[in-house]
């Protein structure tokens, strides 16, 4: 179990959170179970069943959301981490954009396609069976068939290229909706990120 694994963080929070949350998922099927006996007539079952059910459920969702606000406060991002994870995919996911750069300067798009998909297959197997890192970028510039040096691919590289509008977006639900709601309850922030769940 998670006793033992002394380098995971927040295990016994993140599973106390778990397992309170899978009992509120219980808990909201009581109120079909009890409709189902007794047909909205509303007996004395009904009454018993919402005095411990209704209350319950709320105070496990709150200690879930005191859980949640604990264990974010201390959230740590490994950008490096996530940089690593995005070199080792980017390019498998930017094989299209090398493909159509090596087109621009006259090669034939039929026979790099298959060139790209070679290569793309030998690295992904070197990556997934050796446990090696992505080369696929060394041998696709190593390729005289492809005309492409490393300034080219890195050109086409950037994570950016590949996120759309994704940026924007979160910026614009972060001020259109995230700041709004922050500003008009935040009589009620100031909360310690202490639990006594």
């Amino acid at each position: 179990g998670s006793s033992a694994m002394a380098y995971k963080r927040n295990p016994m929070r993140s599973e106390r959170m778990s397992s309170l949350s899978r009992f509120i998922i219980v808990t909201a099927m009581n109120p079909a179970i009890t409709a189902s006996t007794q047909w909205l007539e509303r007996t004395l079952d009904d009454s018993a069943n919402k005095r411990i059910t209704i209350p319950e459920a709320f105070l496990a969702c709150d200690g879930v959301l005191n859980l949640y606000f604990n264990i974010s406060c201390g959230m740590v991002v490994y950008e490096k981490v996530i940089n690593q994870h995005i070199l080792n995919e980017l390019p498998f996911m930017a094989t299209e954009n090398m493909l159509m750069e090596a087109v621009k300067m006259g090669g034939d798009r039929q026979e790099l396609h298959e060139r790209i998909r070679e290569h793309s297959m030998e690295a992904a197997r070197m990556v997934k069976q050796e446990g090696l890192s992505n080369d696929l970028i060394d041998r696709i510039c190593s390729d005289p068939l492809f005309k492409l040096n490393k300034e080219d691919v890195y050109r086409v590289l950037k994570p950016s290229n590949f996120t759309g509008r994704a940026s924007e977006q979160v910026d614009e639900f972060v001020s259109d909706c995230v700041k709004p709601v922050i500003e008009k309850n935040k009589n009620l922030l100031g909360m310690d990120n202490k639990i006594n769940v």
